[in-house]
Parts: C-alpha cells; structure tokens; sequence
C-alpha cells in the first residue's frame, strides 16, 4: 500500500533561521500543500549573522548581541508563509550558538573561526546533540529527512555540525537499546542531502551573461561557485514552481539576512524557478524510487515508500 498524503512525514534539519527557506522552502510549501505532515529542526538562532539592514545593525553580535532573538520572529513570519506549524530549535531555542564562519581568500568556501566560544553548535558534544533529534525523530516518525551533506554545502561549520548530527540521530533513532525513555525505536526510510546541480547553475550563468546587474558577471564555470554537485550524484528534483510565490514571501520574511531586491535573488523569471523553485537533492539513504523518464530523476521524495 502506498503511503498517502496525511501518512507522509518529512523532517528537516537545518543550521540557522532562513537556511530552510533559501534551500528548501518551495519543497516545504509543497508537501504542507499536499497533507504531508512536515517538521523543521533548526540548530541554532544565527546570533553570528551579517545584518543586511542598516537601521537593525545594532543587533549584532559584536553591538547588542540580539540578533538571534530577531531572527526567530523572522522564523515564525518565514514558516506561516509556507503554511509549516511544527517548527523547533535542536534542544530548545538558545541550546547551540551559532558558531560564526570564515571565508577563505578566494570566497568559494566557508571555514570555522580560529576563536570558537564553547556553546557554539560547532563545539557541541555530538552525543548530547544527536540525542536531542533523536527524541524529535522518535516522537514524528518521519519517513524522509532532509538535511546537507558531509561539506555543509559550502563549508559552514554549522552546516557541517547540522550533517554530522542528523546521520548520527537516524542511527541512534533506529536501536532500541539507545535511551528506550525517549520512545520506540524508528527506522528513517530515506535521506537526503540538498544539492546544486552544476549544469542547472551553470545554465544560470550562462542565461544571465549580458543581463544588467548579474550576479555571475565575474564568473565564467559553475565550479567556480564551490557548492554545486555533480549531475551525476543529483537523484531528485521536486518542482515547487508553484510554490514559488510563499517562497520568495518566507524569503522577505528575513530582511536582516536576505536581499530579495539584489541581483542574486532577482533573476529573470526562467532562471529564477529553476534555481529556486526547482530544489534538488541527493538520496544517501534508502533506495531509489520511480524516476521521471526524461530526466531520470525522482519527483517525489516520497518515491517507492510504501505504507
């Protein structure tokens, strides 16, 4: 028996406020649409952010230090746009800091600080963190969890921290000997991390060389971008282009992170929905499922489940 929609249980695990919305926000919106039930675990409030808006710079965390409050609300006004109602901060919100990054001196990558303070996410016992999910996964029963890869994406120690704990969880999640006080043991189907393709990225780049304002204009290979996957390794491609609309409003929600207006964010219509209404992923756990034929993709994260 196939699972149907109000069966459908998806987790995701993300580091900070407003990475759920930039990767997987027209995936998130689609499945809430559908009836699946869909649960976000953020690791930490983003105290270390950049602000984008000069007249909330005093929210910082080198002025006021009250950025991670800020961007909670902007959490909560982010998920009613995409219609999720169970959201939660791994361990409580203000559990794990943000642990801040680092670029490296060609910009492609991200990097820990050399000064980390001992509540940062990045400096968690792995254990402690692990068990807080497993108690998440054991109460929703997800099917499906979605989170980053071993690299955090682009090399963000949050990233990287968030990748390490979720692989942990769905281990510890699965035997019943492992704190039998948090629930019955559950066996997560699937996994997936987010990926970029690199030919969808560098359809991008290239659609977008003689526009005005291009945010490729010093970019000539998608590789030069350091987070894009190899098509080889990209398993799934859920159109959410219908969804496009509460996306780019949960993405407006954070105007202390995101710069909707910017030339990033404003691309044409064409290259717009496929970086960001299209969300791709790779299956790392689990098997397969139906594939669409010209694409040899999966459409559904869902795919081959059975009840």
């Amino acid at each position: 028996m196939v699972e149907t929609a109000a069966q459908r249980r998806l987790l995701l695990v993300h580091a900070h406020p407003d990475d759920e919305t930039i990767g997987t926000g027209a995936t998130m919106a689609r499945y809430v649409a559908s009836g699946a039930h869909v649960t976000l675990v953020t690791c930490t409030k983003g105290e270390q952010g950049e602000v984008l808006v000069p007249e909330l710079a005093h929210l910082a965390a080198d002025r006021d230090d009250s950025l991670g409050d800020h961007r909670v609300k902007e959490l909560d006004a982010a998920m009613a746009e995409l219609g999720v109602t169970d959201y939660r901060f791994l361990g409580g919100a203000g559990r794990y800091r943000d642990s801040g990054m680092v670029w490296s001196d060609d910009g492609r990558r991200a990097g820990t600080p050399e000064s980390i303070r001992p509540d940062s996410f990045w400096a968690a016992d792995l254990l402690d963190a692990a068990g807080h999910l497993v108690s998440v996964m054991r109460e929703v029963r997800p099917q499906v969890v979605v989170t980053y890869d071993e690299n955090g994406g682009y090399g963000h120690p949050d990233h990287i921290q968030a990748h390490r704990v979720a692989t942990y969880a769905m281990a510890l999640a699965a035997a019943p000997g492992y704190r039998p006080a948090l629930g019955p043991a559950w066996q997560v189907r699937k996994m997936y991390w987010t990926a970029t393709p690199r030919s969808v990225m560098q359809r991008a780049i290239e659609r977008m060389r003689d526009a005005p304002d291009n945010p490729f204009a010093h970019v000539e290979s998608a590789d030069e971008m350091g987070f894009v996957l190899d098509d080889r390794y990209v398993t799934t491609a859920i159109d959410g282009t219908a969804w496009m609309s509460q996306k780019a409003a949960a993405m407006r929600a954070y105007p202390t992170q995101i710069d909707v207006s910017g030339p990033f964010f404003a691309l044409s219509d064409n290259v717009s929905h496929e970086l960001w209404g299209t969300e791709y992923f790779q299956l790392v756990h689990g098997s397969t499922g139906p594939v669409d034929p010209a694409t040899g993709l999966e459409t559904d994260l869902f795919a081959g489940l059975e009840h």
